[in-house]
């Protein structure tokens, strides 16, 4: 029996390009292909051409509607696997069946399997091909009736794209992975449109119409867009959540309650509601949308984990996500002490975006933080140095255990603490809720 520990071992052996992803931008993939990843799938026997994708991918959004396409897959009765990243504590969160992660048996044995083939490869394979290989074999073999599948950057020469997706999904187009150079949002479309095949229905975010052209290029068969084809005709705060009303591209449906918060996630929703009736072809039961979406969990996405203080998690790591954080934070959250914000960034990101879209929160204090070590991490002085050239009333501590723990220690019962900036920062923070005792669960 394979032990797990071995096989984490040598697969952590290998390059990681997630954490940093450095240098790679749209418009600069020179070099990137998809070599390596179709050679090891089809040592494998090609498992990725054995179930049916839908491929989810997007700038901002693509975590949540992966979440809520599995929700509503399971809520029609077929089995659902899900891949997607990062993960917040442990490898097995990435590679899900009906909404539960991989067990230790399972994942061991299937990387003990992609381990087996891996001499036989004429080039070295990252760990992201790795694992993006183990979950598609693993899915193969569960078996599973549908996987969504999310990118893990930009698409076109993402390890995920071997898939050939039923149904492409681009949730938003924004500025992430790009120089900014003139052209820019164009460049980061194309790179995301490369999952979309002819065959498949692109169903598309809320996206101008020179990004929907960009995507047309790409040959799909079908084209769905928000606000062309379908659309949220009203949403509102609820209890816990929103309460929507879509008009989706086949059918229409009413009074549907999403357990998420932020008005951004009603976008997802009729993203998701749309490639469904993309994926099955025909209207969705109004009552199993209701039930499929009622049933969405996930975690990391303004996600409430203490009151007083009142503690919300948010792996918000670009500008546009910090905005969006900040407004659902005003519109959802009626703290009315003071404003704690610990915020902590991977390396390549812009220090001085990321304090700009740090005003949207209105913080009495920013704890800036060292987000991973070495390499990986945008060093907590220079994202401090930023926050203080803004304005921004800011401390430095690098550790992210300890920047929460002060964060927590200075909040008062009626104050809001808001760690964000990126998903590493959740799990040191939910160690340094449990040391710290604060407050009571949601």
């Amino acid at each position: 029996m394979a032990d797990l520990a071995t096989e984490l071992a040598w697969l952590d052996a290998h390059l990681d390009h997630e954490s940093g992803s450095v240098g790679v931008a749209a418009g600069q993939v020179e070099g990137l292909d998809l070599a390596a990843m179709r050679e090891l799938v089809g040592l494998l026997g090609d498992p990725q051409a054995d179930v049916p994708v839908i491929h989810v991918t997007g700038t901002n959004g693509k975590g949540s509607t992966a979440a809520m396409l599995t929700a509503l897959l399971r809520a029609h009765g077929l089995s659902v696997g899900s891949y997607t990243s990062p993960h917040l504590e442990r490898v097995n969160e990435r590679i899900r069946r009906d909404g539960e992660p991989i067990d230790d048996v399972d994942l061991a044995e299937v990387l003990a399997g992609v381990r087996a083939v891996e001499p036989m490869l004429s080039q070295p394979a990252t760990w992201f091909e790795l694992v993006t290989a183990a979950a598609l074999r693993w899915f193969a073999e569960a078996p599973v009736d549908v996987a969504v599948v999310e990118v893990g950057l930009l698409g076109r020469y993402d390890a995920t794209n071997v898939v050939d997706g039923r149904v492409a999904v681009i949730t938003s187009i924004g500025g992430d992975h790009t120089d900014f150079a003139p052209g820019w949002e164009a460049a980061v479309c194309s790179e995301k449109a490369g999952i979309v095949r002819p065959e498949a229905t692109a169903v598309l975010g809320p996206l101008p119409a020179e990004l929907r052209a960009v995507v047309a290029a790409e040959g799909p068969a079908r084209l769905w867009a928000d606000g062309v084809d379908f659309e949220v005709l009203s949403e509102r705060v609820a209890i816990g959540g929103r309460l929507l009303d879509v008009q989706g591209a086949l059918g229409r449906y009413e009074e549907v309650f999403l357990p998420l918060h932020g008005s951004h996630q009603a976008a997802n929703a009729a993203v998701a509601i749309a490639a469904v009736e993309a994926f099955f072809d025909r209207p969705l039961d109004p009552e199993v949308v209701r039930e499929g979406l009622a049933a969405v969990e996930l975690q990391g996405r303004v996600e409430v984990v203490s009151h007083q203080p009142l503690v919300v998690l948010d792996g918000a790591h670009n500008p546009d996500a910090l905005r969006a954080l900040a407004a659902t934070v005003d519109d959802e959250f009626a703290a009315v002490g003071a404003r704690l914000v610990v915020v902590g960034q991977l390396a390549g990101r812009d220090p001085a975006a990321t304090a700009d879209a740090l005003r949207a929160l209105r913080p009495d204090l920013v704890v800036c933080t060292t987000a991973a070590e070495g390499e990986r991490g945008l060093p907590a002085e220079r994202l401090g140095a930023a926050c203080e050239a803004a304005g921004l009333p800011t401390e430095v501590m690098s550790d992210p255990v300890r920047a929460v723990t002060l964060a927590l220690g200075r909040a008062q019962e009626e104050d809001l603490v808001v760690v964000a900036g990126s998903f590493r920062l959740l799990a040191p923070a939910r160690r340094a809720l449990a040391r710290s005792g604060p407050g009571t669960p949601p």
